[in-house]
């Protein structure tokens, strides 16, 4: 299932702000960009995988489901008025959802988009 147009990012004037004016989180696998100045509402999600990870849009599209399902295992928890776009890096084209779901958990913790008040016995 997809991400509801609310926690979208559609525009690529949003992706170009985030780009500029985020700040750059990185892990092993991602590259998290956040920009925290919305005023109240959802939190809004965009999601990158260049060619440089695959040349085959299958493969860039099941990585870009994974991430988006990511996001709505996450979504109870994530607080409003982010901007957020994730880059898949080249080395993440082998990743599984188990993964991706430890990497983005570590990211948002790091960038405070996620409440701590949720234990993180659901990954164990």
């Amino acid at each position: 299932m997809g991400l509801p147009k609310t926690l979208r990012l559609k525009h690529w004037q949003d992706f170009q702000t985030v780009y500029q004016q985020g700040k750059r989180h990185r892990h092993s696998n991602l590259l998290m960009r956040v920009l925290g100045d919305r005023p109240a509402g959802h939190s809004r999600f965009g999601i990158t995988v260049s060619q440089k990870v695959s040349k085959k849009a299958t493969v860039r599209n099941r990585l870009k489901r994974q991430i988006r399902a990511v996001i709505n295992h996450f979504q109870p928890q994530i607080k409003p008025g982010f901007d957020v776009v994730i880059i898949v890096l080249p080395q993440g084209i082998g990743c599984n959802y188990e993964r991706f779901l430890r990497e983005l958990e570590q990211l948002f913790s790091q960038a405070g988009i996620i409440d701590h008040g949720h234990s993180r016995n659901h990954l164990l």
